[in-house]
């Protein structure tokens, strides 16, 4: 079985506006192929998400031929009361009565203290009971003890969401190994999330690229990340931001689990991306919304990125210019720190704004 899920957090774009045809192209290929899971929140494209699933996957096909993942605001939800509003709302944006997964989303230190305050888990049980989730969980991005603390806390949940790449498996912040040897140790459903990185894993440092197609001159970039994840054998659907009907080709293919020598290749090529990114931000713009200055923090850092192997600014200069006239530059920074509790790659985005404002004056 293929475990691919369609993620609807990063759509394709046509005029900076949702492209519903070529997305209506791409949900087809996706289910032709055998895929039936999607994956959308309140917050994803400013709330477009949702109706784009709406428009693209429930009114085009019998209900009981796919399936929906959605996710509670954890942190915007200020009491109890607020769990139905948010819920009832969803179910509208997405055209359904019920979900066949129901998240509380992004649980950290800080959202999971919000969490317990406002009792979303009683909620979300609440809707299991009347069938309106048929499973329940919760997306995370916090240590191995906390996800051990939350599976202790809340054993009735059936799933966790959970960031696992080949980059993060090891990664001494994000920790994927021994998050996933938590949730599979509690016998979760485990769910995979940024598989490619936000991108970051299909387009490599040149070296890096090379050290693949040596090994592998047949497979895609990108493949070998999600070939990465299929792998494992607790994981149960991985879901990819696709934005191209190629991608959903690639994604879709019967995957053999990797062999070891292929996952040392692997461990290999995390260790050159490592040492040439400076940046590792995956561009998800969960820093944006709770930036009071309004900084393009994930636009700046991937021009940072930029900058940074080649030295010079160049006409990198000009797009940093022009995001800045947007928005602000990256000196306005107040250091507020307000998106670093929200970032899922735990950056320490405030001392990273100063590199970009030298950088680009």
């Amino acid at each position: 079985m293929n475990k691919t899920g369609f993620g609807f957090m990063r759509l394709p774009q046509k005029e900076e506006k949702i492209d519903f045809s070529l997305l209506c192209q791409m949900v087809d290929a996706f289910i032709k192929r055998g895929g039936t899971y999607f994956d959308t929140a309140y917050i994803y494209l400013d709330g477009e998400s949702e109706e784009a699933l709406k428009k693209t996957v429930v009114e085009r096909y019998p209900r009981e031929s796919f399936q929906i993942a959605d996710k509670l605001p954890s942190w915007r939800i200020k009491s109890h009361e607020d769990c139905q509003r948010y819920f009832d709302e969803q179910l509208r944006r997405c055209g359904v009565t019920y979900f066949d997964v129901y998240l509380v989303h992004s649980l950290t230190e800080e959202n999971y203290k919000v969490c317990e305050k406002t009792d979303q888990f009683a909620f979300v049980r609440k809707m299991k009971a009347e069938g309106k989730a048929r499973q329940i969980g919760f997306s995370f991005h916090g240590s191995p003890e906390l996800l051990e603390q939350i599976l202790a806390d809340h054993p009735e949940v059936d799933c966790v969401l959970l960031q696992i790449n080949y980059l993060d498996w090891d990664s001494v912040s994000v920790q994927s190994r021994r998050c996933y040897e938590v949730a599979a140790k509690y016998g979760k459903r485990i769910l995979v999330m940024e598989p490619v990185k936000g991108g970051t894993l299909a387009k490599l440092p040149e070296k890096a690229e090379a050290l693949l197609r040596s090994f592998r001159p047949d497979w895609s970039i990108p493949s070998w990340a999600i070939r990465f994840v299929t792998s494992l054998e607790k994981v149960d659907i991985v879901l990819s931001g696709m934005n191209t009907l190629e991608q959903i080709y690639d994604n879709m293919q019967a995957f053999e689990p990797l062999t070891q020598e292929e996952r040392e290749c692997l461990a290999q090529t995390a260790d050159i991306i490592r040492a040439g990114t400076a940046i590792q931000c995956t561009g998800c713009d969960y820093c944006t919304p709770n930036c009071p200055t309004g900084i393009p923090i994930p636009q700046f850092f991937k021009l940072f990125n930029e900058y940074s192997q080649s030295g010079e600014a160049g006409n990198l200069q000009e797009q940093y210019d022009a995001l800045a006239d947007a928005g602000s530059k990256a000196s306005a920074c107040i250091e507020c720190s307000q998106c670093e509790q929200s970032c899922p790659q735990k950056l320490e985005i405030t001392n990273l704004l100063k590199l970009t404002a030298r950088a680009f004056g």
